[in-house]
C-alpha cells in the first residue's frame, strides 16, 4: 500500500472513530505495510488480519479491540501501544519489541513470540493457549500460571 493511500485510509478511520458519516472503520486484510511508520496512530478497532506489518514502527500506537488475526508482525516496533482487547489470535510476533504494551485481555491463542520481548508488557487476562514463546524477556509481573501456559524452549546453539 502507498503512504498516500495508507494516510487517506487512516484519516477516515479517524472520522469513524469521531462518529462522523464521512469516516469509514479501517479494513486492510493481507494488506502490505512492511515497514509502514504508524507511531502512535490510533487504529483503534480496526480490521488488520493476515496483514504483513513486519518491521513497523508502532510506537505508543492504539490497537484495542483491533482484528489482527494472522498478522505478520516479525521485527515490530510495538514499545508503548495498546493492544488490550486485541485479537492477535495466530500472529507472528517473533522477534517484536513489545516491551511496556498494553496486553490485557488480549487473545494471543497461537501466536508466535519467540524471541520477542515482553518487559514491562501488561499480560493480564490475556488468552495465551498454544502461544509459543522462546528465549525472550518475561514481562515484569507475568503471573506463574501464565508462565505454564507459555512454551518455554531452550536453544540448542
Amino acid at each position: 500500500m502507498r503512504p498516500e493511500e495508507l494516510a487517506v485510509a487512516l484519516e477516515k478511520h479517524q472520522l469513524w472513530l469521531d462518529g462522523s458519516a464521512d469516516g469509514e472503520r479501517l479494513k486492510l486484510s493481507r494488506a502490505n505495510l512492511i515497514g509502514a511508520d504508524l507511531r502512535r496512530a490510533d487504529l483503534s478497532g480496526s480490521t488488520l488480519s493476515c496483514a504483513s506489518l513486519s518491521e513497523a514502527s508502532l510506537i505508543g500506537a492504539n490497537l484495542s479491540r483491533a482484528n489482527l488475526i494472522g498478522a505478520d508482525l516479525r521485527r515490530a516496533n510495538l514499545i508503548g501501544a495498546d493492544l488490550s482487547r486485541t485479537c492477535l489470535s495466530g500472529a507472528d510476533l517473533s522477534r517484536a519489541d513489545l516491551s511496556r504494551t498494553c496486553l490485557s485481555g488480549a487473545d494471543l491463542s497461537g501466536a508466535d513470540l519467540s524471541r520477542a520481548d515482553l518487559s514491562g508488557a501488561n499480560l493480564s487476562g490475556a488468552d495465551l493457549r498454544r502461544a509459543f514463546y522462546y528465549d525472550g524477556s518475561h514481562p515484569i509481573g507475568l503471573p506463574d500460571d501464565l508462565l505454564e501456559v507459555l512454551e518455554v524452549l531452550k536453544d540448542d546453539e
